[in-house]
């Protein structure tokens, strides 16, 4: 019997609809949540995630700036420009799009946005925050998964979850979250790694799998528990001249072949994606709230 199919897109506008609530909300007080983007430079794919976000805020009722800086300019530019979005009173929420060019050392980037304002969750302070527990703003990406699987109603508490992954944006904050008390988290958490010696023996393991390993479909049944949830991350072009474009999107799971014994999975495109510019819009009018209740 095949997996569930879980509705990415579907769950992703149910939490943007009550983001839009929240912001109507704080509306009402005569506060405009407002989302600061900067772009540097032309990659294709950059300016593609930019858009969505800003068709999203349009979407939910936040006011959207769109700054673009060529790829050349100087890294103090792009400070300055931070600066001056830290200290503008209007602007709720600042994201530096990633990735930046080569000359830019995106760690000194991060660190230089107001950890008020850093609704993607990166700064230092705020992963320093999730690590023990305190409410803060946390990565889009990862916050979207315990969403994802809850709203399918699935039970997460008590649960065995296997991480494939430890990056800064996705593995390492998935466990802070996933070990946290709470109905949507409070797992048992397994973090794999490409240091992991015989990975199969883990992530059979999982009653949660979750792969963000970057390797197209790496995740094969055979590595799977009957029954398990299945929370593919990943998503890579493949070449496939049948098709129109010359390439098709999968993910790090072979979802034909994982749908087959797992209980429930992500479909890629459709699954984990759209919730990352949902939990983005959350953290937007979140991070608003904040400011003005601290204000």
């Amino acid at each position: 019997m095949s997996a569930k199919i879980i509705d990415g897109k579907k769950i992703a506008a149910e939490i943007q609809e009550e983001a839009k609530q929240d912001a109507d909300k704080l509306h009402e007080r005569g506060i405009k949540p407002c989302l600061a983007v900067v772009l540097v430079g032309n990659n294709p794919a950059s300016k593609a995630y930019v858009g969505s976000k800003v068709r999203a805020c349009e979407a939910t009722g936040i006011v959207s700036l769109k700054i673009e800086m060529e790829t050349e300019s100087p890294e103090q530019d792009l400070l300055e420009e931070i600066d001056r979005l830290n200290e503008d009173p209007n602007v709720h929420g600042i994201l530096v799009q990633l990735p930046l060019p080569h000359h830019m050392d995106e760690e000194r980037v991060t660190e230089r946005i107001d950890p008020a304002k850093d609704v993607d969750g990166f700064h230092p302070e705020n992963v320093g925050k999730l690590s023990i527990g305190i409410d803060c703003l946390t990565p889009c990406t990862p916050s979207g998964i315990p969403e994802l699987i809850t709203r399918s109603g699935i039970k997460m508490s008590g649960k065995h979850a296997v991480v494939v992954g430890r990056s800064n944006i996705v593995g390492k904050p998935m466990m802070n979250i996933l070990v946290q008390k709470g109905d949507k988290a409070n797992c048992t958490i397994t973090c794999c790694h490409s240091g992991t010696d015989h990975l199969a023996n883990y992530t059979r393991q999982a009653d949660i799998l979750i792969a963000a390993i970057g390797v197209p479909e790496f995740v094969t049944a055979g590595m799977v528990k009957e029954g398990a949830t299945v929370i593919d991350v990943g998503i890579n072009r493949v070449e496939d001249l049948e098709h129109s474009r010359g390439y098709r999107l999968v993910g790090d799971v072979d979802f034909d072949d994982v749908k087959e014994v797992a209980g429930a999975i992500t479909p890629v495109p459709g699954g984990v994606g759209p919730m990352t510019v949902a939990m983005l819009m959350q953290n937007t009018v979140k991070a608003a709230r904040m400011i003005h209740q601290s204000g």
